[in-house]
Order: C-alpha cells, then sequence, then structure tokens
C-alpha cells in the first residue's frame, strides 16, 4: 500500500527526522551538481519550501531530466536534519514519481522577479508564486474571520439574490442579464424592448448589494448579514475598482447609528488581530516585499508605516468619531487646502469628500483611524434616515490609513412616507422597490448596517497597492478572462 501523503506544511512543523514521508507539490526550483540534485518543493500548504535531496545514481535519469520549475511531483524519503542554509530539515528522496511535466521553455513562471502586471496576464498560474499563494491564504483565513465573527455574535448569514430587479444605490451601471435573443429582440408597439418576454419577464440585472434584501432579514431574524459577490458596470480602470467583487453587509434590528459605528469598528479590529494571529509567516513575507518595493519609490510617495505597523496601528487607537461637518471645517483651514494642494479643494459644506481628504484626515489630522457621521443628505442614498436638521442623514464611514473610506453604512430610514418622499426625489419608481417600502408598513422599528468591500480590506491587510491583486481571477473593462 502506497504511502499516505503527508502536507509540507505539517511535515515542517511536525515532521521528525528519521521518519519516511510522502509529499506531493511542484517544483520552484532546482539545481544539480554530479552527485546530488536539489530541488525546492511547494504545495500550497504553506509559504515555505522543502527542499528535496536526490541521488543521480539512485533516480532514473529520464526522471531527473524532467523534473523542472514547475513540474509536479510525488516523493517518497527519509526526513533529516538539513546540512544547508536555510531550512531546518530537508527530504532525502528515496523514491520520485513525475506526476506533471512543465516545459522549462514555455513555462512563465521561471525562478526570477515577476512583473504584477506580467502576473495578471497569467492569473491561472499566478497563485503558484510565493506572493499570491500566501494573498490567497491570507484571503481565505480573512473570510473564515468574517464568518466567525458574525456567527459568534449571533448573526444569522443571509444569502441574497445576485439577480435582482432594483438597483439598491440608485446609481445605475448594473449588468443586465436577460435570456432574450439579442440578434431578434422582442419589440412593444412604441419600439421599446419587450421585457415581457423575457425569462423574468421584467428589467434584471446582477446586484451591485445585498443590503435592501438584508435589511427585510433584519426585520424578521434580528441580525443578519450576508457576504456574497457584487458587480458594477462601471468603466473604470483604475487601481481600486473591480467590475466583480464581494461585499460582507450586517443589518441590525433596533440598531441605531451608534451601534451601527460600534460594531463596524469591532469587526475591523477582530478580523485584523484574527490576520495577525493566524497568518504570521504570510504577513512577514507581504511585509518584506512592500519594503522592498517602497524603497524604490520618490521620497514622497513612500509609507510612513510599514504593513506590519499599520495593522497595529488600527488596534492601537479608538477610532476618532467626526461629524461631516467638523470635518469640512478641519479640512477648510488645512494647509493642504489653503496652498491649493488637493486636487479637489473644499470650498463650502456639502462637497463630496474624497480619498486625498479622507487620507488627510486619518495621516495627517487625528492620526488614527477615523469615523464620518451626518452626512449631506444630497449627496448620500435614498435609504439612509433624515436627520431633524432636514439637511443631513444619519451615515458613517469609516476611513484608514493609505485607503480612505473602508466601510460605509448609516442607520435606515424606517419610516415610510419619508422613506417613499426620498426615493421619489432621487427618481426610483415606486413600483421597484414596492416590497422594500412595505416594511415600513408592518412592525418598522429602527435598524441599521454598514458594508465592507471585501478586496477594500484584502488590499489594507496584504499591503498590496492594485485591488486586482487581491481577487484570484479580476474582473474589469476588456478582461473577462480565466
Amino acid at each position: 500500500m502506497a504511502q499516505q501523503r503527508t502536507k509540507i506544511k505539517e511535515l515542517l512543523v511536525s515532521g521528525t527526522t528519521g521518519q519516511s514521508y510522502t509529499i506531493k507539490g511542484w517544483v520552484r526550483t532546482k539545481r544539480e551538481s554530479k552527485n546530488v540534485v536539489f530541488f525546492a518543493l511547494n504545495d500550497g500548504s504553506v509559504l515555505q519550501n522543502i527542499q528535496v535531496v536526490a541521488d543521480p545514481a539512485k533516480t532514473p535519469e529520464e526522471v531527473l531530466r524532467k523534473i523542472s520549475t514547475g513540474a509536479a511531483l510525488s516523493v517518497s524519503g527519509e526526513l533529516v536534519e538539513s546540512q544547508g542554509k536555510g531550512q531546518s530539515v530537508e527530504l532525502v528522496a528515496q523514491e520520485i514519481e513525475l506526476l506533471g511535466e512543465a516545459d522549462p521553455e514555455k513555462y512563465p513562471l521561471q525562478p526570477k522577479k515577476h512583473s504584477l502586471e506580467f502576473l495578471r496576464e497569467i492569473a491561472h498560474l499566478r497563485m503558484r508564486t510565493s506572493t499570491f499563494s500566501a494573498i490567497f491564504r491570507i484571503r481565505h483565513a480573512m473570510t473564515f474571520a468574517v464568518h466567525k465573527f458574525f456567527n459568534d455574535k449571533g448573526f444569522v448569514n443571509l444569502h441574497t439574490p445576485i439577480i435582482t430587479g432594483s438597483d439598491a444605490e440608485g446609481a445605475g451601471e448594473m449588468f443586465r442579464v436577460t435570456a432574450l435573443d439579442l440578434d431578434n429582440l422582442p419589440r412593444t408597439e412604441d419600439g421599446k424592448i419587450d421585457y415581457k418576454e423575457d425569462f423574468f419577464e421584467k428589467e434584471t440585472n446582477l446586484t451591485v448589494s445585498g443590503q435592501l434584501e438584508g435589511e427585510l432579514g433584519a426585520m424578521a431574524l434580528g441580525e443578519i448579514y450576508t457576504f456574497g459577490p457584487t458587480f458594477r458596470a462601471e468603466n473604470s480602470n483604475t487601481s481600486r475598482h473591480l467590475a466583480e467583487f464581494w461585499m460582507i453587509e450586517p443589518e441590525m434590528a433596533f440598531v441605531e447609528l451608534e451601534g451601527n459605528m460600534d460594531l463596524a469598528e469591532e469587526m475591523l479590529k477582530y478580523l485584523i488581530r484574527y490576520a495577525l494571529e493566524n497568518c504570521k509567516e504570510d504577513l512577514d513575507f507581504l511585509a518584506a516585499r512592500a519594503a522592498e518595493e517602497d524603497k524604490n519609490k520618490p521620497q514622497a510617495e513612500r509609507s510612513e508605516m510599514g504593513l506590519l505597523e499599520r495593522l497595529q496601528f488600527i488596534l492601537e487607537n479608538n477610532f476618532e468619531r467626526v461629524s461631516y461637518t467638523e470635518a469640512i471645517d478641519i479640512l477648510k483651514d488645512s494647509k493642504p487646502n489653503k496652498k491649493k494642494k488637493f486636487n479637489y479643494l473644499i470650498e463650502e459644506w456639502g462637497a463630496d469628500l474624497q480619498s486625498e481628504h479622507e487620507r488627510y484626515l486619518v495621516e495627517k489630522h487625528f492620526k488614527k483611524p477615523v469615523i464620518l457621521y451626518n452626512y449631506p443628505a444630497a449627496i448620500k442614498a435614498f435609504y439612509m434616515r433624515r436627520n431633524e436638521d432636514g439637511k443631513t442623514v444619519r451615515a458613517m464611514d469609516i476611513l484608514f490609513p493609505g485607503i480612505g473610506e473602508m466601510v460605509g453604512g448609516s442607520q435606515r430610514e424606517e419610516r415610510y412616507e419619508v422613506l417613499k418622499e426620498r426615493a421619489a426625489e432621487m427618481g426610483i419608481h415606486e413600483e421597484d422597490i414596492w416590497w422594500y417600502l412595505e416594511t415600513r408598513k408592518f412592525g418598522t422599528a429602527p435598524h441599521s448596517g454598514f458594508g465592507l468591500g471585501f478586496e477594500r480590506l484584502m488590499l489594507f491587510v496584504t499591503g498590496m497597492t492594485n485591488i486586482r491583486d487581491v481577487i484570484p481571477f479580476p474582473r474589469f473593462p476588456g478582461n473577462a478572462e480565466f
């Protein structure tokens, strides 16, 4: 009977020297001399490779010749203390089976530095690199931590629809969903597309948010959260935008704005603490990588804090809570505004804050994470609860260093007439959200929630600078490859 496979992570943590093991993985590097062949094997379970030592006299020449970077192998042998530098143990091969060749002339991931742009073009292979294997192990850990946080607090995970007939934000830029024959579209008498002939008998699109349906869950189950894919057909090619991304959206009945802020701050600190405690090796690697990248930037663009310092910065500070009105006064009187250094100058109350303003508040003025609240109604969504002043809504955004907005949320408008009026002002048709409005007729209650873009969190935790590098297969204008 063949020996059972041991994962490399287990072998490095709890393997016993003098014992025999079978490992399987992909070759990262290979070097050989007349009497010995060394190759590094990695199976994705851990950042570190294990060095395999093979005796050319005991290994078929045909097998040795085909072992090259990228090849998949099964190796059985004895675990021994390593004689070389860089590893404490190594595996002396007794039997090597070639599971899959990788033509060294064609395999694109050779042992050298590759640009992130190049790696995006080979996203089907980039997870085999140290950088991306670290990122996606951390992504897994963060996914698990999100579910654990909410589960331990008694929240119910609600699967909200991916196909929807509503636009939660009222902002458009949605992907249409249709089963109609695009070469032979049915038309109404006035020449418009007849969606009555479509699969759902109405216009539908991919969801931009699970929030509206999440609120329905909260008004029955008390506290829910969604964690799923969302879609925006925004024609943007920046390093901060994706067409498909994942959102974490809790909704809570009987909670007002203050409690919403409390939960968001607690959640962010929990997730970052979880990463620091459970992803140490991968974070140390990415921190070193980020520091190296930083050295190549002009002095003015370099980060003031390293990756691990930024993560600790979140844990060590209570988030500063500041009203939008206070923030505008601070920004109007700031040096960058007075000296016209901001790209978007702050001239009056009501301005929509940009990332440069958010970062100034966090990094220069307060030197801690900031929660801004009570925004002008005119720049926020229809579902946010209007304050008694008639000008502002109970919205809140959480701002982080290097990123700007990390979380956006609000107390939701629970008053039927006010919500109906606000939706009409924003051009949202009552018939499209009749079910949402109706919850305000039957047992309405104060309730709140927020959204956290998972990839935004991943950018912060990993120190990467392009959002396309923290999701396995990025979707953006002109690209739906893989």
